[in-house]
């Protein structure tokens, strides 16, 4: 994929360390592109092209010692991957009472902090160095469920809407500095590590399934045009493109990764 010239460019990817942001990092370490991954834990990908900053997305003490130490390493920024994000299944409303699986301050907190917060947090300070350079980009990962809502996940639904509309509205504040802000919202994909029995359990509690449904119901692809689930490195590939100076026209969109899956 020399074609998107991407090596020698230093990018900027939160939560790479496990699912799409693993994906994400891996591909770019492959195409020479120099990548931070800023998360909490580093992941059990090495590769000579990465360097691994303890961050946390939702704190602007920790996103600012990130942001320094990659201009004083690398002097300049040229993408950043809001990739790092939770859910936690919850109801609304719990037909059994204030139950475990019910939406509360403080799981309602928790996601805020991270999906919208975080993403906030990290665009402005990372902003600031493109808007300097004149050039960058930031790549915001949303998700169907941002775009269709999700049963037993609306607060997650909710902080992924944010993130598109933060997508549409900072695109026409920078791209007058030149930078260019895009978005990916990936539908159903191929099992990760991300998805635990934590939340394999209260995902089917909010569905009135048992864990053996549910997980009955990622082989179904019926409603997906393609057929089937959607590979991690697909994501990856969107990144990428994004990221290259081949998509130097595109610029406040949301592209939906989950194929051809829509709400009819």
């Amino acid at each position: 994929m020399e074609w998107l010239n991407l090596k020698g460019k230093i990018a900027i990817v939160t939560g790479g360390s496990s699912g799409i942001g693993q994906a994400v990092v891996k591909e770019l370490c492959q195409l020479g592109v120099k990548v931070v991954n800023a998360d909490l834990s580093e992941g059990s990908f090495i590769d000579e092209n990465l360097i691994f900053l303890e961050t946390n997305v939702a704190d602007r003490q920790s996103v600012e010692q990130t942001v320094n130490e990659v201009i004083k390493r690398y002097g300049k920024l040229d993408c950043l991957v809001n990739n790092a994000g939770i859910n936690i299944p919850a109801l609304l409303t719990d037909k059994q009472g204030n139950s475990d699986y019910e939406l509360n301050d403080r799981i309602f907190d928790k996601m805020i902090d991270v999906n919208q917060k975080g993403v906030f947090l990290m665009s402005q300070l990372c902003g600031r160095v493109m808007v300097s350079q004149g050039t960058g980009v930031i790549i915001n990962m949303s998700s169907e469920s941002g775009l269709e809502g999700s049963e037993g996940q609306s607060c997650y639904a909710a902080t992924k809407a944010a993130v598109n509309s933060f997508t549409r509205s900072w695109s026409k504040e920078l791209g007058k500095q030149g930078v260019r802000v895009v978005g990916i919202a990936p539908g159903i994909m191929e099992e990760t590590g991300l998805r635990t029995i934590e939340y394999e359990t209260a995902l089917a509690y909010t569905r009135d399934k048992t864990v053996e449904e549910l997980r009955q119901g990622y082989s179904q692809t019926g409603t997906i045009p393609l057929g089937r689930s959607g590979k991690l490195v697909e994501v990856a590939d969107v990144v990428a493109y994004f990221m290259s100076d081949r998509a130097s026209y595109v610029s406040g969109v949301t592209l939906n990764v989950a194929g051809g899956k829509t709400r009819g």
